[in-house]
């Protein structure tokens, strides 16, 4: 194969790349970036601006897949340890670190890009966005409470959602956004607990191999009764209609499930309750909180 032809990137390193950030995971983040911009945009002029709209998908999506890239780096010797991710692509070697780096690269690239053309403000303190993505996959190596980082890192998309439209530092938006750091941090906990055995062999620390399962899942249930509180403060502080108020029912729903499924001595409903109740819960609350948006004056 000539130079030329090598430089030329094939399709399958593109399919294995999307595989190993997991992009179809941006639904979890996402949604509640889309609530902090248009509920931004109701107060500014109460119209959508689909231009920056964009910008703020590119610019989650952006920083979550140079996030995930790098966690996959980063964490690559660990997951050849342990059964459950030994089949990721950077272990298999369907996608090689040099190629891994390159997508992480382009992909933080186009965040600070986007968010360059959104505010000063936004441009400012993307840097300061990337810090958490990076230092996360370190915290297994250094505390029991990684999750803490990583819900600090989720915390910014809400925040930097109402950024990207108003310029201006927002604490209804850091409301949002604390709200879904602790949810993600919380329903994290619940997803570690499958590798507690493997964890502790290797050393990997976390809440469960260090405190055990229960206490890992009463933690869970412990962030997302707080995550229900702040978003009722999130409610009130914007002056939510009923519609708004009818997500937050669907999603207190939604956790009573979750925590009904999973329980200390049977994980056997835990990859339902991850992927499918907490996607569930940011698109559910992303639809009400549009609907009342739209019923309350907002224009498309």
């Amino acid at each position: 194969m000539s130079s030329a032809s090598a430089a030329i990137p094939q399709p399958g390193r593109t399919k294995a790349f999307l595989r190993l950030v997991m992009i179809e995971h941006s639904v979890f983040a996402l949604p509640f970036a889309y609530i902090a911009a248009l509920t931004a945009m109701f107060e500014w002029d109460r119209n959508i601006h689909w231009g920056r709209l964009l910008l703020v998908t590119i610019c989650m999506v952006g920083l979550r897949t140079f996030a995930m890239a790098v966690n996959r780096i980063i964490d690559r010797e660990i997951d050849a340890r342990n059964p459950r991710t030994a089949h990721r692509e950077l272990v298999t070697g369907a996608m090689s670190v040099r190629h891994a780096w390159t997508g992480a690269l382009i992909a933080v690239v186009i965040f600070l890009g986007s968010a360059a053309l959104l505010n000063p403000l936004c441009f400012a303190l993307a840097p300061i966005a990337v810090i958490p993505m990076v230092v996360y996959p370190y915290g297994k190596r250094f505390t029991n409470f990684p999750q803490a980082i990583l819900g600090i890192a989720q915390a910014m998309g809400p925040i930097g959602g109402w950024l990207a439209i108003s310029g201006e530092w927002s604490w209804d938006a850091t409301l949002l956004g604390l709200a879904v750091g602790i949810w993600i941090g919380g329903f994290d906990l619940i997803y570690a607990c499958q590798d507690v055995e493997t964890d502790r062999r290797i050393g990997v620390m976390s809440v469960p191999a260090r405190f055990g399962i229960p206490a890992a899942i009463w933690g869970a249930r412990v962030c997302h009764t707080a995550v229900m509180a702040l978003l009722i403060a999130y409610a009130v502080a914007t002056d939510a209609g009923a519609f708004f108020w009818i997500g937050l029912m669907i999603v207190a729903a939604a956790f009573v499930y979750e925590h009904h499924i999973v329980r200390p001595h049977d994980l056997s409903r835990l990859n339902r309750a991850f992927f499918s109740v907490n996607g569930f819960i940011g698109i559910a609350l992303f639809v009400c909180a549009l609907l009342d948006l739209l019923v309350r004056g907002l224009t498309v």
